[in-house]
């Protein structure tokens, strides 16, 4: 049962509106439908987790496969054969609803796809590793006339509209 009840402070006129459930159950109906869904509670956490590790792989395979596509001749072909490899492996285990070797397939994907991933970012930038302090291009050229990118340094003071 839900009470609601407003009030217009403007001109102080009141509503209340009550809401009760209409249901044919009976306490004992009631009893064993919580009885039961406690005795499949573990069942259900189960099946869920299933569920859950099949989306995750599905998912996986769907964005894998897009980036290779979108990324072309940007990769060697090593890199994409192990890739594709990764992901005919993921899509085996999903045929077999076992969901252990589902996840350590979709480990094994992600982790493939991650050095692939590292491996192409490397390539695109091979300063990668210098100083990440050191200001390069137009952020040196920023920092030299003193422009910090549109940041504003300011006070402000809250004032509350109540008052």
């Amino acid at each position: 049962m839900v009470h609601v009840s407003a009030k217009d402070m403007a001109t102080g006129n009141s509503q209340n509106v009550s809401i009760t459930a209409s249901t044919n159950l009976t306490d004992e109906d009631i009893d064993k439908a919580v009885k039961d869904a406690e005795a499949h509670a573990e069942e259900d956490k189960k099946k869920k987790e299933e569920v859950e590790v099949k989306n995750n792989a599905e998912s996986l395979i769907y964005s894998s496969e897009k980036t290779l596509n979108d990324l072309g001749d940007k990769i060697s072909g090593e890199e994409k054969a192990k890739v594709e490899t990764e992901i005919e492996n993921t899509k085996k285990a999903l045929e077999t609803n076992d969901t252990a070797k589902i996840k350590e397939a979709t480990e094994k994907l992600t982790q493939v796809f991650y050095q692939m991933s590292e491996q192409l970012y490397k390539n695109a930038n091979p300063n990668a590793g210098a100083d990440p302090n050191a200001a390069t291009g137009a952020d040196a050229n920023n920092q030299a006339n003193g422009d910090n990118g549109n940041v504003y340094d300011a006070d402000y003071k809250v004032e509350d509209d109540n008052k």
